[in-house]
């Protein structure tokens, strides 16, 4: 499976990442055929190599020629329903708009479909989002991650006058992200930007593992103490057996004088924080006490979240925390009846062609109670209606 990285050295605007796309392998040829297909002819691409700080990265301009001020969110609808692309493209593209005209909605005390879009309504920004779009899918990216997002200060200059930075509808945007505050005054990270990688990223943080096949620089247009560049890496994350790999957080802390009685909430409130797995083990520790090693697994991005739970919740002073590397086979949750009800079943690929089929626990137990039959009947029915269903689909 191909994955891809944004490094977002100096933050990431639209230009930036249409450059690191091609900077990275994407032919500039592909990039306007794909925006041919929006049917606009007011705008054309400049695409042409600069070095910021020694690095040689690729710069793309969107040279304007419309002279519409400012556009609702029906007026770009029109203009992407009315375009050639692909479906998927089409609506991955209108929720974006639609994300951007909600942000801007509550800066200004409006509704999404009454909001004006002034700057983020131009040419530019629809050409920006649909050509990363676009690119993204002709280079056959399966997965995108990126790095947590450098916040400049300082004011930018807008159409209702200056603009405190973090500009409101980047800030707006990134609910939920992993953010961290830069030295540099300036905007580092765009509207665009922000909602380009919040809505494609997986997740915030280090880079994933991967076979590294290619990497690109695209460059933004201010020269800056650091290189104003945002780095992309695309790489493979599928071994030869279809094991896919993926870089997780651990979090542990040992502890010795807590109720026992408040692990089962604490456990709770990870899980309900993100965590993908927590758990508990018995050890002893100075003078004799016993205790336990809580632990918990999660995507990078949600760490932090997790830490302030543990630190809350229990008597923890101090939680450890790694990065690891977890091996796990493709899945798919797919529903089966049987004459008890539906049931949903895991399924993982070996990579030999076998594959494990897991009946989800909640559902079978929840059937068992509702009609009085032991809960190995319900297991066993959904994992014979499962591979009955699997069976029949590949004949």
């Amino acid at each position: 499976m191909k994955i891809a990285y944004f490094d977002c050295i100096a933050g990431a605007s639209g230009d930036m990442i249409l450059g690191a796309l091609i900077d990275a392998g994407l032919p500039a040829e592909t990039l306007k055929e794909k925006l041919a297909a929006l049917h606009l002819a007011d705008f054309e691409l400049k695409i042409y190599k600069v070095k910021k700080n020694g690095f040689s990265a690729t710069k793309v301009d969107v040279i304007v020629s419309d002279k519409t001020p400012e556009r609702h969110l029906s007026d770009i609808e029109k203009i992407v329903a009315g375009s050639d692309l692909s479906l998927g493209i089409k609506e991955k593209a209108m929720e974006i708009f639609r994300q951007l005209c909600e942000v801007e909605a509550g800066i200004h005390g409006s509704s999404p479909d009454k909001v004006h879009l002034h700057e983020l309504g131009g040419v530019d920004t629809i050409v920006d989002v649909v050509g990363a779009l676009s690119g993204l899918a002709a280079l056959g990216i399966a997965k995108i991650y990126a790095s947590p997002l450098p916040m400049g200060r300082g004011f930018i200059k807008g159409a209702h006058g200056q603009i405190p930075l973090p500009a409101p509808a980047t800030i707006g945007l990134l609910k939920n992200v992993s953010i961290i505050g830069s030295a540099v005054e300036t905007e580092l990270v765009t509207p665009t930007g922000a909602v380009l990688l919040k809505t494609l990223a997986e997740n915030f943080g280090p880079i994933p593992a991967m076979t590294l096949k290619s990497l690109g620089y695209g460059a933004g247009s201010r020269d800056l103490t650091i290189p104003n560049v945002l780095r992309l890496l695309i790489g493979e994350s599928e071994s030869q057996n279809g094991i896919v790999t993926e870089s997780l957080m651990k979090l542990e802390t040992n502890i010795d004088d807590q109720n026992p009685e408040f692990f089962g909430y604490v456990m709770d409130k990870l899980f309900a924080a993100g965590a993908l797995d927590v758990f508990l083990t018995p050890i002893q520790m100075k003078k004799n006490r016993p205790a336990v090693i809580l632990q918990a697994l999660c995507s990078p991005e949600k760490s932090d979240d997790l830490e302030r739970i543990i630190f809350r919740e229990t008597s923890s002073l101090g939680v450890r925390k790694y990065m690891i590397i977890r091996a796990c086979l493709p899945r798919a949750v797919k529903t089966v009846t049987t004459k008890f009800g539906k049931v949903r079943i895991k399924i993982a690929q070996t990579g030999s062609g076998d594959e494990k089929l897991t009946p989800e626990y909640e559902d079978c137990r929840k059937l068992a109670e509702e009609q009085n039959v032991p809960l190995r009947e319900i297991y066993f029915a959904a994992e014979q209606s499962a591979k009955s269903t699997i069976q029949n689909s590949i004949d």
